[in-house]
């Protein structure tokens, strides 16, 4: 069958040529050849030069996904089977298997697909059209290169229910993709238990990326009072109590989290030393402040304060406001663990509004370490996307 051919814009595909993954609707030129949205297209330069192939969709303004760079390859399963098994591969040489992403999207080359393995189950995400019609057939191949080492999946959801599949003409859904199964699965991560809700809990479930940085905290963390804020379910803070604090205090606006959060703690035996308390963290920590509270270790790991261009001008107020806050709440010499999860908060912006938040708090601070995602979320390189956190420890000494 012949593919229907996209030719770019002279002087358009930048980001495409670059090692990018996109070709947006404002780059193309032509469309020639009869197609639907997800069929797969090939894509080629204003001069006819082969860029690749990829699954298109004319209901996105990311028109076309690129699968590969070779013009000739097809997207079959032998393509598919060997994508996935990169992608195993990968995971086995850097990271915990225990739990962790399998599969991330543009930097796995498999765009728009998201799958998350807590313990023996998997939780997939799809969020374009193209991805779509594959996600049953790469799931199949996901079982069957884990059982080649000895890893039985018991089962798998289905948790495609962003609202950005709207922008793609598709509906939002979740459910069981095969036989049903309990879908609160217990993992263990650094030492630590979890009873994950992959059925109702945030995206997947639990958030994987910030894996190694809650290991980073544990040691700064023995004999401490720590305050974890926008804790979700309790990660940090239970890091926090394995490691041998003192007292430790998670905040969340989620009563469902703080539940959550809470089991958590009694499933680990930390319930006497690890406390959960639903609040506002904007209103609550200029509360602590004024109670003259001070606390070793202060952790902020706030949910994505902007998913637009448009909205950054406010996130930095709200980044720069709560740094402020906490920074005011540690004790001299203490730490603070910040971080954003937004990718449209770069690394610059993000840095410099750490830095204004200090000297309106008339702080020095001193950089502990910089870290990002853990590797299952690999970084693609021209695939900005792909870099969304951005994690500081530091010291926090008085103007001195």
């Amino acid at each position: 069958m012949s593919l229907a051919v996209v030719t770019l814009k002279k002087g358009e595909g930048r980001l495409l040529k670059s090692g990018g993954m996109w070709v947006f609707d404002n780059e193309i030129a032509s469309v020639m050849g009869s197609f639907l949205n997800g069929d797969i297209v090939l894509v080629r330069d204003f001069d006819g030069y082969p860029l690749g192939r990829g699954f298109i969709n004319t209901n996105s303004k990311i028109t076309v996904r690129l699968l590969t760079r070779d013009e000739n390859q097809k997207i079959d399963e032998k393509f598919l089977e060997q994508r996935v098994r990169d992608a195993w591969e990968y995971r086995k040489k850097v990271t915990d298997t225990g739990s962790c992403r399998l599969i991330f999207g543009e930097a796995d080359f498999l765009p728009g697909l998201v799958v998350d393995k807590f313990s023996d189950v998997l939780v997939v995400q799809s969020l374009a059209m193209g991805i779509d019609r594959l996600k049953l057939q790469i799931l199949e191949l996901l079982k069957k290169v884990l059982e080649e080492d000895g890893i039985t999946v018991r089962g798998i959801y289905e948790r495609s229910d962003a609202k950005v599949r709207r922008q793609e003409g598709m509906e939002l859904y979740k459910g069981f993709i095969g036989p049903e199964f309990p879908t609160l699965v217990e993992i263990e991560e650094n030492g630590v238990k979890y009873q994950v809700d992959i059925k109702d809990g945030q995206k997947t479930g639990f958030f994987l990326d910030q894996k190694y940085n809650r290991l980073a905290i544990q040691k700064l963390c023995k004999n401490a009072k720590v305050l974890d804020c926008f804790t979700h379910t309790g990660s940090f803070a239970l890091n926090a109590g394995i490691a041998g604090a003192s007292e430790v205090t998670g905040v969340d606006a989620s009563q469902l989290a703080v539940d959550q959060a809470s089991a958590n703690a009694r499933l680990n035996g930390l319930d006497g030393t690890v406390k959960f308390i639903c609040e506002d963290v904007f209103e609550l920590l200029p509360e602590l402040e004024e109670r003259g509270e001070k606390f070793d270790v202060v952790i902020l790991d706030p949910p994505a304060f902007t998913k637009s261009r448009n909205s950054v001008k406010n996130a930095v107020k709200g980044y720069r406001e709560i740094n402020l806050r906490a920074m005011k709440l540690v004790k001299d010499g203490g730490f603070l663990a910040t971080c954003s999860c937004s990718h449209f908060m770069t690394y610059e912006l993000f840095t410099k509004t750490v830095g204004q938040a200090a000297r309106s708090a008339h702080k020095r601070l001193r950089q502990v370490e910089y870290r990002t995602q853990a590797p299952d979320h690999p970084i693609l390189w021209a695939s900005d996307e792909s870099y969304y956190l951005k994690f500081y420890i530091f010291q926090v000494c008085s103007e001195r």
